[in-house]
């Protein structure tokens, strides 16, 4: 039948999400694309991301099109031109990402506030006028323009099966029950000293698995030195999605400010997180779903991070040294209360 001369073809929206890094960055990203997937299924839903975090959607139900890059979003604008995005939504707001809402004009766009002068205001002058809320909720804003709201279900991530682990990729001492460590990090004011693991993984009743990449591995031998019967060295073994299902995996977590303590937050797991040169202030701590820092605590988490310390946050990023050289919001955190919290929520699995 044709259509009438005054009749508009609706097409469904088609809606474009920019977020090119890093992983817990784009696990944060998780319940946008849940939400709009169960609450708008008309919508075509395609991410941008950098090639490397690809893998990272990809078993992502909720996701039909992934776009790559690995430089510069000139290798992929032209085809993204092609697609006629009805929305984006800017879950990154950079410089790349302008370029992108630039390059496809017509469409409604959305932008995630960042808060850089209120980050600013508390690295620099300590004056902290934050929400107390976690940046899911300012990327979840974003999805407002397409009538989806938060359903307050948390983070999620998919782990495909070909990478879950069993038992015979651990020690049989760890059978029974595990703590995960995470003790990676992208800059070195972000990580937890050898030390202080030591002196946690010695004071721990319960055996423990330590998690990171191959960069990792050497930090991880001195943490072992001659308790390897106790705390076994994964990192470097496993690649993410395998690291993923371990901390799916572990009793209790326990993690410096890294992309897998958002994976074990996804997986509403018990999690001691730890905090150097950031602060839980800046919104990126373990979502469950419904908590913030001062209302609504989650009682599965605890955020250890020095009480009287002026120089804390010294950046919202990071350092690969302290600035000050005493480095004393992580080497001042007191590991007897990381062992209370991992007595009082270790659970053997069934």
């Amino acid at each position: 039948m044709n259509k009438k001369k005054n009749e508009v073809e609706v097409l469904p929206p088609k809606v474009l999400v920019l977020r090119f890094s890093s992983i817990g960055d784009i696990v944060l990203t998780s319940p946008v694309l849940r939400c709009i997937k169960q609450q708008r299924p008309d919508v075509a839903l395609h991410f941008l991301t950098k090639e490397v975090f690809a893998m990272l959607l990809k078993p992502n139900p909720n996701v039909d099109k992934i776009w790559t890059f690995q430089k510069d979003i000139s290798e992929v604008v032209d085809e993204l031109k092609q697609e006629k995005f009805t929305h984006i939504l800017d879950l990154h707001n950079n410089i790349r990402s302008l370029q992108v809402k630039n390059a496809l004009r017509g469409a409604q766009v959305a932008t995630v506030n960042k808060l850089n002068v209120r980050k600013w205001l508390l690295t620099t002058f300590k004056i902290n006028l934050m929400p107390d809320v976690s940046i899911v909720e300012r990327y979840m804003d974003t999805a407002k323009i397409l009538g989806v709201h938060n359903d307050g279900k948390g983070l999620d991530y998919f782990i495909p099966k070909q990478f879950e682990t069993d038992n015979d990729d651990i020690p049989m001492s760890h059978w029974a029950g595990y703590i995960a460590c995470v003790i990676g990090g992208s800059f070195g004011t972000k990580k937890f000293p050898a030390e202080k693991w030591k002196t946690f993984c010695e004071a721990s009743p319960y055996p423990i698995i330590l998690l990171g990449g191959p960069e990792d591995r050497e930090f991880g031998q001195l943490i072992v030195e001659e308790n390897d019967a106790k705390v076994y060295n994964a990192c470097g073994k496993f690649n993410l999605h395998e690291s993923a299902d371990l901390v799916k995996r572990a009793a209790v977590v326990v993690s410096n400010d890294t992309g897998l303590m958002h994976v074990a937050a996804a997986f509403k797991k018990p999690i001691v997180s730890l905090w150097g040169n950031t602060v839980p202030a800046f919104g990126m701590f373990p979502y469950y779903g419904y908590n913030n820092i001062k209302e609504r605590i989650a009682p599965q988490s605890y955020h250890l991070k020095h009480k009287k310390l002026r120089c804390q946050p010294c950046s919202k990023i990071g350092y690969e040294v302290c600035p000050k050289g005493h480095f004393r919001c992580m080497n001042e955190l007191d590991t007897e209360l990381m062992v209370n919290f991992v007595k009082k929520h270790f659970k053997a699995p069934n």
